[in-house]
């Protein structure tokens, strides 16, 4: 598989303010975050990681993504953590995409490498080291988990994502699908991340509009997306953040797929009032 993997950087002076990172979009309904912004002035620090950056790519905030983060990770060989997050209601996904690690989950030990997917649930125990004499890079996208009596937390997990079978969408001859890390039938979780393939040609053509919010990241290709009422061209690398109802519709560019990781919200009532301050 085909991962595109920031390296930082600066633009060259001579670089056209307008070129790559100049297609940044930001709006009411949609934002575009072009591969060109994630730069070594845009990286990020976190506490308890060692030799470790990140670009911070969608933070809960009005007018912006409301219920998830979404970080794309990079740590230095031999860089990591013990103690990765402290806020004991985030649920989290990792994918990675460069470089190899040991993760640790409770007393399980993982080598992860290109592919791997994690899902943590809120209270995991779980610390990370770069293994391999290149960056570790990984996505790490987080979620307030939001508990139903009743309804247990649901297991940690780690595949890979060759042994995840890509499920066509019906009547697209194969041109669309979808590889889906949980059932969507487990009201356990709350929110899903998925790797979303098309073919050279391959469409969604309607324009879908739903109650999910999302985040969508381009691994692999390019295509044209629509967005709100808005046609963007999008590539390798690019980040958009779609509001919840925001229309969105995309032709697969070619010459090769274009591959997406998407997150949305699901299999919750939508929030009628803020949540109780915590005390």
């Amino acid at each position: 598989m085909s991962y595109w993997v920031p390296r930082g950087g600066l633009p060259a002076q001579t670089d056209l303010t307008t070129g790559q990172s100049g297609r940044a979009v930001f709006t009411e309904a949609y934002a575009v975050i072009p591969r060109g912004t994630l730069s070594d002035i845009t990286a990020s620090r976190l506490p308890h990681w060692d030799d470790t950056r990140l670009w911070v790519i969608a933070r809960p905030l009005s007018g912006f993504a409301e219920t998830f983060s979404w970080y794309v990770v990079e740590v230095a060989p031999g860089g990591g953590t013990e103690r990765p997050d402290d806020d004991p209601d985030a649920e989290s996904v990792l994918l990675v995409v460069d470089g190899a690690a040991e993760l640790r989950i409770g007393e399980e030990v993982h080598a992860v490498r290109p592919g791997t997917y994690v899902f943590l649930p809120p209270g995991a125990t779980w610390t990370l080291r770069a293994t391999s004499g290149e960056p570790l890079t990984f996505h790490w996208i987080r979620k307030a988990y939001e508990r139903v009596d009743g309804v247990e937390v649901p297991e940690p997990f780690v595949v890979h994502e060759d042994d995840v079978a890509v499920e066509p969408m019906p009547d697209t001859g194969g041109a669309w699908g979808t590889q889906r890390f949980v059932d969507p039938l487990d009201v356990r979780h709350d929110m899903h991340v998925n790797i979303v393939s098309f073919e050279p040609g391959g469409a969604i053509t309607f324009p879908e509009t739903h109650v999910m919010e999302h985040g969508l990241y381009v691994l692999e290709g390019k295509a044209v997306y629509l967005l709100n009422q808005d046609w963007v061209e999008v590539e390798a690398g690019d980040f958009m953040w779609l509001r919840a109802f925001c229309p969105q519709a995309c032709y697969a560019g070619g010459p090769g797929r274009f591959r997406y990781l998407l997150y949305k919200d699901v299999n919750r009532h939508p929030r009628l009032r803020a949540s109780p301050p915590l005390t």
